[in-house]
């Protein structure tokens, strides 16, 4: 068809244009105007490529779905008008007198069920005091055909071999003359714990992890982990894993196996798991404080946990129990100490209002029990001689000594015997503890700073104040957790056989090693799968390269040298 008057003039005035806007050499306007395709193709050859974006970490995935224990909504009421079916108005007086009668039946039935239902749910809200058995502690957890029988045959490995907790044969045990063997040691020990990388991950527990214990069995990977709502999560982080999801990354898999136990209830966060400790004699039992005022236990042997002792209302905020003992020491929220003899009834107890305010952490010292480590919201860290407190005699054979009585006795001509050291931190200090030759001492502050004392053995034979207690040295730490995640808490490794060395979390999501003296061994990390700062830590007590930390997720680390992948 031949072209129009009109479309014969557009073109050429097209073209006169073009020519015009070339010579006034305006190149990319020409462009534009021989059409909007081929001005966006020459502009995107010209533009720089994008660079390729860095993937991402991303969580482990768990393998399995979850099922959260959920209590039963109580019913509510309704007015018999509401409730009233639809009246016959040609019914006889027999009728009636029996259709009321059915709606009376019907009412108190009723009432019957809801008076029931709101039993149920204050019961579910009570702290548990009876034995449970491994089923109970399960409760609607979501486990696997077969998963119940697996854990109690993990649990009953344990027993071939007693563990008792180990400490130092000598306190002036990696106590060196000379500078060059000590740094001999300190360079060995930080090459080997520098080699450690993450070689497992999974979701152990449903909740932020609040503490961590790992168990001394040398052949195994096995870490309890308790949570803010009272389960007790035990991860076998190297087992071989039954069956493996194809549709999840290799990279993103969980490893493992783990089993979940609401060991503390209500499952709410009046219930979390403050302290978890191992049997000091043979391991073959795990000790769990929480904030439900409570003290369990969990047998190994008949899969039973039992309460070993209850207060009134009063938060358990740490626990430990000295080697080759049958005691425990327990602090609370309000400054209180509790000495329990295990062989004992509970009702036996022993308790020394200490503090006016919280007491975070209670550490006994492993040569000497005797001296016990206190640290408080007071910002104080003190350590008493227990020996002159249970001097205290009983009011009205009562043994409970209150904070007046406490004070008179420091104030007395015992007292410099009895309170043998006090240090003021800047703020709260969070944690206090003794190393395992019971006498480094490392305490965590949320004035940021990370403080080492090194106390002589000869200061503890003698009954009379310690003459310095200034921190030998002081490191700065971001301990400002905030309101969703765990306190930092430097942790030593129980391990007596190495150079005393501890861990604790970091802000910027690695792990820090350090040893007696202050020397920076290690930092932990991996940014490409670790975006959550490792809040709990705890270490081996007989392997050196092994060391487990967990997250406000629930999600946890086992940090190991790198051939165990590939085992």
């Amino acid at each position: 068809m031949p072209k129009t008057a009109y479309e014969l003039e557009r073109e050429a005035n097209v073209a006169r244009n073009r020519a015009l806007i070339e010579q006034l050499q305006l190149k990319n306007v020409a462009a534009s105007v021989a059409g909007p395709a081929k001005a966006k193709a020459k502009a995107k050859a010209q533009a720089k490529p994008k660079p390729t974006p860095k993937p991402k970490a991303k969580p482990v995935q768990p393998q399995k779905r979850e099922k959260r224990t959920v209590v039963e909504a109580t019913p509510r009421r309704a007015s018999a008008r509401l409730r009233q079916s639809a009246i016959n108005l040609d019914e006889t007086s027999a009728q009636k007198r029996k259709r009321e009668q059915e709606e009376e039946a019907q009412r108190r039935k009723d009432e019957e069920e809801r008076l029931a239902a709101e039993e149920r749910a204050r019961e579910a809200k009570r702290p548990r005091h009876h034995e449970l058995d491994l089923e109970t502690l399960a409760g609607q957890e979501e486990w696997e055909p077969g998963a119940l029988s697996g854990l109690s045959s993990s649990l009953q490995s344990l027993l071939r071999a007693r563990h008792p907790r180990r400490a130092a044969a000598d306190q002036d045990a990696f106590v060196f003359d000379g500078g060059k063997k000590e740094a001999a040691e300190v360079a060995a020990l930080s090459e080997r714990l520098q080699g450690l990388k993450v070689v497992a991950r999974a979701r152990v527990t449903q909740d932020r992890v609040y503490s961590a214990a790992y168990h001394p069995e040398p052949t195994k990977d096995l870490i309890f982990f308790g949570d803010k709502h009272g389960q007790l999560g035990i991860w076998d982080a190297r087992a071989l894993v039954d069956e493996e999801d194809d549709d999840v990354h290799p990279d993103q898999r969980e490893a493992g196996k783990y089993w979940r136990l609401q060991v503390h209830w209500p499952a709410t966060a009046q219930s979390s798991i403050s302290c978890i400790k191992f049997d000091p004699i043979d391991a073959h039992s795990v000790y769990t404080s929480a904030y439900d005022s409570t003290v369990r236990s969990l047998s190994f042997t008949s899969g039973i946990s039992r309460e070993v002792f209850a207060m009134e209302k009063v938060l358990i905020t740490s626990m430990d129990v000295p080697p080759a003992s049958h005691e425990m020491w327990l602090s609370d929220a309000e400054g209180w100490l509790t000495h329990l003899d295990l062989r004992e009834d509970k009702s036996k107890r022993r308790t020394y209002q200490v503090s006016d305010q919280k007491i975070g952490c209670v550490s006994v010292n492993p040569i000497n029990p005797a001296f016990i480590l206190t640290a408080s919201n007071n910002r104080s860290l003190k350590i008493w001689d227990v020996r002159k407190l249970q001097k205290l005699p009983a009011r009205d054979g009562v043994p409970e000594f209150e904070l007046e009585d406490v004070n008179k006795l420091t104030k007395s001509i015992f007292g410099p015997a009895t309170l043998r050291a006090e240090w003021k931190h800047g703020k709260s200090v969070t944690s206090a503890y003794w190393d395992p030759r019971g006498r480094s001492i490392v305490s965590t502050s949320y004035d940021d700073t990370l403080r080492i004392w090194d106390v002589r053995p000869s200061l503890m034979r003698k009954e009379a104040p310690f003459p310095d207690l200034t921190p030998l040295r002081k490191i700065s730490h971001n301990c400002q957790t905030g309101k969703w995640l765990t306190m930092l808490k430097a942790q030593w490794s129980p391990n007596p056989d190495v150079y005393p060395h501890f861990t604790i979390g970091n802000m910027d999501h690695s792990l820090d090693i350090f040893g007696c003296k202050g020397d920076p061994l290690a930092k932990l990390s991996d940014k490409e799968r670790i975006t959550a700062v490792q809040a709990v830590t705890c270490s081996h007590p007989s392997v050196v390269e092994r060391v487990a930390s967990g997250s406000g997720s629930g999600r946890c680390v086992l940090w190991a040298p790198a051939d165990l992948i590939e085992e």
